[in-house]
């Protein structure tokens, strides 16, 4: 199991030793953007992890945020891509077909790159209806590290939000992640 964490604007400062992966919150909506992303990025990439990089989706308009998601995110061979599909600020979520075809679309637009689904426990079983997660489920259930409480297959396990968003993947080695990131 490799060990990663997600982080956002919200983390200002972060550690990577002992980590593997890390996400880095990119964009939201069709007007939101990281202010923090260069920084992050790069302190990830300075620790040699691989980088992964996410999209906070709205309902709606789900091709121009998918190209938003894109401008807003480096180009780089073995970095993954995500969509976080979970409520808004607002109380309102995207339609699990605004969800599948936002994965569609960025894998459309970036071939060579994994795409991953990361929702929540709750939102898989309740809001999902086409258990379609792209490339690979990454999935929120709090509890033991690598024994999500799905029936599904995962890439993924976040475990805990304390005090950051830790996670745990199913990949032999960093390089192993690398590998598949890139198709």
């Amino acid at each position: 199991m490799l060990h990663g964490v997600d982080v956002s604007a919200h983390q200002t400062d972060f550690e990577t030793d002992g980590l593997d992966f890390v996400f880095v919150k990119a964009t939201e909506g069709r007007s939101y953007v990281n202010p923090r992303l260069k920084n992050q990025v790069k302190r990830v990439r300075d620790a040699e992890c691989v980088v992964g990089f996410y999209h906070f989706l709205w309902p709606g308009y789900v091709n121009e945020q998918a190209e938003y998601f894109l401008d807003g995110t480096p180009e780089r061979e073995g970095d993954l891509l995500a969509v976080d599909w979970e409520q808004t600020g607002e109380g309102t979520r995207a339609s699990s077909a605004d969800k599948d075809r936002f994965i569609r679309e960025v894998k459309r637009l970036r071939p060579h790159h994994r795409v991953l689904l990361y929702c929540n426990r709750s939102f898989w079983i309740n809001h999902d209806t086409s258990s379609y997660s792209g490339d690979g489920l990454w999935i929120a259930d709090y509890g033991k590290a690598a024994a999500p409480r799905i029936e599904a297959d995962r890439r993924i396990h976040q475990y805990t939000d304390d005090p950051l968003d830790k996670n745990v993947a199913d990949f032999l080695s960093r390089e192993a992640m690398r590998a598949w990131a890139t198709v």
